[in-house]
């Protein structure tokens, strides 16, 4: 009897997906992958093999396209993800929200922790919850430790949009996506956000859709 994909070792996977040219096929909410949480990577891919899956992860991402990408998010259950953000966004929205670039990076068996109690609200998407955004309040300032893709220790904090994406990123390796800490009431599709809630911070939308941003 063959074996099931989601017990096929874990490099024999992603030799699978490699095995194509192009962007990698990005999982869908509602897929376990997305919900299962993941191993810890000890080694799982050796250095060549885990080079070309973090350059297919940098692909997926710049073609999407987005400024962070899990590994559970290309059907890869391994504790590592990409983030890359060019921050194209005019001067309000930069200076209101925090955004500024941020260069290509790989996070291995990252895991962060709030820095101080402010938080800071603002629309989300993900790229595995297509045409849709939600207003999530997050941590203002965090502190990520982990590793890169050479072994080389990270522990660097990170403030304003940047904090979220590493939020964001490494809520996926442990199961949650965006939409388990958003406000309900503020569920927007992509057009009805551009049309009515372009504002630089959600103050209007919280106002109008009925929800609380907080303190």
């Amino acid at each position: 009897m063959a074996s099931s994909p989601d017990r096929a070792p874990l490099a024999e996977r992603v030799e699978e997906l490699l095995a194509t040219d192009g962007p990698l096929p990005i999982v869908a909410a509602g897929d376990p992958v997305l919900r299962r949480g993941t191993e810890r990577f000890e080694g799982q891919l050796e250095p060549a093999l885990l080079a070309r899956f973090v350059e297919a992860l940098r692909r997926t991402m710049h073609a999407a396209p987005g400024v962070g990408l899990a590994a559970p998010q290309v059907g890869v259950a391994l504790r590592i993800a990409v983030i890359e953000d060019p921050a194209p966004v005019p001067e309000e929205i930069r200076v209101v929200r925090g955004r500024v670039p941020q260069p290509f990076r790989v996070l291995v068996n990252p895991v962060y922790a709030p820095v101080g109690t402010a938080r800071a609200a603002f629309f989300e998407g993900c790229l595995s919850v297509p045409g849709y955004q939600a207003v999530v309040a997050r941590h203002a300032e965090v502190r990520l430790t982990g590793a890169d893709e050479h072994g080389r220790p990270l522990d660097e904090v990170f403030t304003g949009w940047p904090a979220r994406i590493v939020q964001h990123e490494t809520d996926h390796l442990d199961g949650v996506l965006y939409l388990d800490r958003a406000e309900p009431r503020s569920l927007s599709s992509h057009q009805a956000a551009a049309e009515y809630w372009a504002q630089a911070t959600p103050e209007r939308a919280a106002a109008a859709l009925g929800f609380r941003l907080p303190d």
